[in-house]
């Protein structure tokens, strides 16, 4: 299992990160979405996605590394 940390752009609320939870969920292979809204910091656990697709899938939910 592999983790990586990413700080996205436009996280502002609950809601937002709930967007991001279920958006990345989706995702085959993604074992936990966890996102800290004060410090926009999104950390996925999943079985080996290359941290490009994760990052192409934050960005097509709207939230962009920073």
């Amino acid at each position: 299992m592999t983790q990586e940390t990413f700080t996205v752009q436009n996280v502002k609320c609950g809601g937002c990160a709930s967007t991001i939870e279920s958006g990345v969920s989706e995702m085959a292979a993604v074992n936990s979405v966890t996102v800290e809204v004060e410090s926009g910091t999104v950390t996925i656990e999943s079985d080996g996605i290359e941290r490009a697709t994760l990052s192409s899938k934050l960005a097509e939910l709207g939230y962009p590394e920073a």
